[in-house]
């Protein structure tokens, strides 16, 4: 049956690990609201409580009190469980101490590449030592000279962990990238009162520099609200309002997708929080039709490429992902296991080296498919299975707590 309602989804996991780690790394003391308590977040408040910084519930908030980036030295191994953000922007908080530190995380974590950052940061005169380019991951921390890089790939993490060192820097510290990536770390630094030089693909920083502690309320997930969304548009009858979802342009190209493909889409409520635009979004069940993914805009919806892919797989046409090589490094190879999936499902995917080309037609159920212990797959499959006439059984379906706790039990109040 269709869905229905008004939800608020978790809190932005990408703003959220921002919100700890710079208030961590800041002078003072912030309160933040709506901070998601997937795992990934947890495994970021574990790291800066590692380093000695106080981190609380307090009610529905969380308090954090500063180290004005003068941490110290943790008592063994930091685990960063599953969470590639936490590892990678923690290598750049560790970079310009004063002392060395290991981090580690799971099996999946440990084959994510971890030298995209490494190689950067020891331009800058860090001490960075991988296990064959990934973790564990060790950081002797040092003096850091300021210095321009050029990345090959766009990567809001590699950008964000080079922004961190470049607070603890000797002068200016440039990262250019061949496209724009998402910006929440610009957006909240400036908010915390960090000078920073922004133009098209470029942002620079001068250091040392140490933020402002400030507070913050977390908008909800544009990726978490994307499988509401697509619920929406694959399911006759269906309307479903998300609320106060953030809107940042560098995270909004999901919507616009859908949109093309000629879901009903409308936006309302549109206000600021800390430098974030943020509003609610309403999507109403359409047919769809195919469309093509250009590489450009792959940066701003790689995490929601697979539930893309899963609407592309009703829409009528074909539709061709280009671009999105990252996805083969994330907590899964996303291409292989999306192409599984939709397969499973009966769907034809050719899959490419860099995306790959979905057949629209329609969904079979009665079948079990392996999300391959990626909660954005998981998630996938169970929005693809609302589509199906007879019931789909997702192996590995516990994942989905890593960003999205209480996904099902909000899919059932939407389905009645």
């Amino acid at each position: 049956g269709p869905l229905s309602g008004r939800v608020r989804v978790p809190g932005d996991k990408s703003i959220a690990h921002r919100a700890v780690l710079f208030n961590a790394a800041a002078s003072g003391r912030a309160r933040i609201e709506g901070l998601p308590e997937g795992a990934d977040v947890l495994s970021s408040i574990a790291a800066v409580r590692a380093l000695g910084a106080v981190v609380e519930r307090e009610g529905g908030a969380w308090i954090v009190q500063g180290r004005g980036l003068e941490f110290e030295a943790p008592a063994g191994v930091i685990d960063c469980g599953n969470s590639g953000t936490t590892m990678r922007l923690m290598m750049g908080v560790l970079a310009g101490q004063a002392f060395a530190a290991d981090l580690d995380g799971d099996a999946s974590l440990r084959r994510r590449p971890m030298e995209r950052v490494a190689a950067p940061l020891r331009r800058m005169g860090a001490q960075v030592y991988t296990t064959d380019g990934h973790a564990p991951v060790r950081v002797g921390g040092t003096r850091l000279h300021g210095a321009d890089h050029d990345l090959e790939v766009a990567s809001a993490q590699v950008k964000t962990a080079l922004l961190l060192a470049g607070l603890q820097a000797d002068g200016m510290t440039t990262v250019r990238e061949p496209l724009p990536s998402r910006d929440h770390s610009e957006r909240m630094l400036a908010a915390m009162g960090v000078r920073l030089e922004r133009g098209d693909r470029t942002v620079s920083i001068e250091g040392p520099a140490v933020p402002r502690a400030t507070d913050i309320d977390v908008p909800g997930d544009p990726s978490s609200s994307a499988f509401l969304l697509a619920a929406a548009a694959l399911v006759a009858g269906s309307r479903v309002t998300v609320e106060r979802v953030c809107l940042n342009p560098t995270r909004s190209a999901f919507i616009d997708v859908l949109a093309r493909m000629g879901m009903e889409i409308t936006i309302s409520s549109s206000d600021d929080c800390g430098g974030e635009p943020v509003g609610d979004v309403c999507g109403a069940f359409a047919p769809l039709r195919a469309v093509d993914i250009e590489p450009e805009l792959v940066p701003s919806l790689i995490d929601e490429i697979p539930i893309l892919a899963v609407v592309a797989g009703r829409a009528d046409g074909t539709t061709t992902i280009r671009g999105a090589r990252e996805l083969r490094v994330k907590e899964s190879d996303r291409i292989a296991a999306t192409a599984g999936l939709l397969g499973a499902l009966g769907v034809r995917v050719d899959e490419l080296a860099d995306g790959m080309i979905v057949h629209g037609g329609a969904f079979r159920g009665g079948v079990t498919v392996d999300s391959r212990g990626d909660h954005r797959i998981a998630m996938a499959a169970a929005v693809a299975a609302l589509a199906c006439d007879e019931p789909v059984t997702i192996h590995g379906s516990a994942s989905v707590a890593v960003s999205y706790p209480g996904f099902f039990e909000q899919i059932e109040e939407l389905v009645g």
